[in-house]
């Protein structure tokens, strides 16, 4: 095989995530181009969500009454911190010091973001699990791992995406965390999304997306479309596209053939828009 390391190092990764989805066979003579996208069907268009009041939304588990009048308390507190805060490391220090999600309480560690703050894709997953409490960095554990190697497949990794959650403290248990303190928590994320500004948002999981979109309608029926979402601070809207959370992907790896069409049109909307920046 010719080419230069990097081709080589691509072709790899791609392997690797076949290997992934559970593929152990050629099953034709000749190689098929999987990242060409097919010429007789144009994109789907983009969604405008509104802008997005940073409330409460559906996810499973509600809290007591008084806790849930606590916590609206504190998402109005959030959204007050979060405004005046004019760099990231502002915001990380300021989600610190946050003690209006009761989830910190039971947390080893507050976990915000990691990779890059210039990198022009924004992933947001669900919550940290005890990989990540332990060590205070998103997608860390096995879900992490699947995350890098589906990255890797279409040429991106940590330096080109900036990782973080809609709630920065492991839910015990790693249950789902409810809708309360997804909303004492999200004035932060919309306002991590107004300071990053990347080209490309992707929600991973119904948490994620449930929280910032409002369609009312689960991740399975939002996967691989594409929204424009209004984030205050914003002028233009982000295009906006929901996945599957690797963990799912782990537990159901039937789903992994549509994660990887959406891994194709993350890219191949993001070599659009890179392509316009440089104005070709």
């Amino acid at each position: 095989m010719t080419g230069s390391a990097d081709e080589r190092e691509a072709a790899l990764a791609l392997l690797g995530w076949y290997i992934e989805m559970g593929a152990d066979e050629a099953i034709g003579l000749e190689a098929a181009d999987r990242l060409a996208p097919p010429e007789a069907i144009p994109p789907p268009p983009s969604i405008p969500v509104p802008r997005a009041e940073q409330s409460s939304r559906p996810v499973p588990v509600d809290p007591p009454l008084a806790l849930t009048d606590s916590l609206a308390d504190a998402a109005q507190s959030a959204r007050r911190l979060a405004a005046g805060a004019d760099r990231i490391e502002a915001l990380a220090a300021l989600v610190a010091e946050f003690d209006g999600c009761p989830l910190k309480r039971t947390a080893t560690n507050t976990v915000f973001t990691d990779g890059s703050a210039m990198a022009p894709v924004m992933i947001i997953g669900e919550a940290p699990g005890a990989d990540e409490d332990r060590t205070g960095r998103p997608f860390v554990g096995r879900a992490g791992q699947l995350l890098d190697r589906m990255l890797a497949a279409i040429g991106l990794d940590r330096s080109s995406v900036l990782i973080t959650n809609v709630v920065y403290w492991r839910p015990p248990g790693n249950r789902t965390p409810t809708a309360a303190e997804i909303a004492s928590c999200l004035p932060f994320a919309f306002r991590l999304i107004a300071l990053v500004r990347p080209k490309i948002l992707v929600l991973s999981g119904g948490a994620a997306a449930g929280a910032l979109l409002p369609q009312g309608q689960g991740i399975t029926r939002l996967r691989g479309r594409w929204f424009d979402l209004a984030v205050p601070g914003l002028e233009e809207r982000v295009p906006t596209l929901p996945m599957f959370h690797p963990s799912f992907l782990l537990r159901t790896p039937v789903r992994k053939r549509e994660a990887w069409r959406d891994l194709l049109s993350l890219r191949a909307r993001l070599d659009e828009l890179l392509a316009g920046d440089s104005g070709h």
